[in-house]
């Protein structure tokens, strides 16, 4: 199986939009086995494939407990957005960072199955703010810019921050290690 990696914010392949899958093929199966695959590994209940560099209009899901029931959405499409709910969400691109963000109580979507079947459902709760925060993905959109500038440009201080340190924190090892084979010599 192909090595998937999530993209992290503020990386801008998140930004970009996915294209239809114009036939479903066993690439395409593959594709979604290996989404499902790091979702579960990452912990997640969903994934779309712009998440992992991959520009297709691929979406995996699972809300189950035992993470057993998998929900692979191709060229999912909303077609109707009622109500308005708001909760917290998080995102595997924006590791550790949860907000609260306004979506559809209840939508209408539309979708293909990997066995070219075109389903359509109306769904509310989790089933439905997860559709929603993944077909953003495929469009280039993230949960955080539902929030407000000041919020964003403290998440990015606040990431850069953090990746500042790691890289610190990585050069002091890298010197550490060589002191250490110095020493050995020595």
């Amino acid at each position: 199986m192909t090595i998937l990696k999530v993209l992290h914010f503020p990386d801008e392949r998140l930004r970009l939009k996915a294209s239809p899958v114009k036939e479903i093929t066993s690439k395409i199966n593959n594709i979604a086995e290996n989404m499902l695959e790091i979702m579960y590994t990452e912990g997640g209940i969903g994934l779309a494939a712009t998440q992992v560099n991959i520009q297709k209009r691929i979406v995996v899901i699972d809300l189950s407990e035992s993470k057993n029931k998998p929900i692979i959405l191709i060229n999912p499409e909303i077609s109707k957005l009622e109500g308005k709910e708001t909760t917290q969400e998080g995102c595997l691109s924006v590791p550790d960072y949860f907000d609260i963000v306004e979506r559809a109580k209840n939508i209408e979507f539309s979708y293909r199955t990997l066995e070219n079947q075109i389903i359509t459902k109306i769904v509310d709760g989790l089933l439905a703010i997860c559709i929603q925060h993944e077909i953003d993905h495929l469009n280039g959109k993230l949960f955080i810019d539902y929030l407000s500038p000041l919020k964003r440009n403290r998440l990015k201080k606040k990431i850069r921050k953090q990746r500042a340190e790691e890289r610190h924190s990585e050069s002091s090892k890298r010197l550490l290690e060589k002191n250490k084979s110095l020493n050995k010599i020595l």
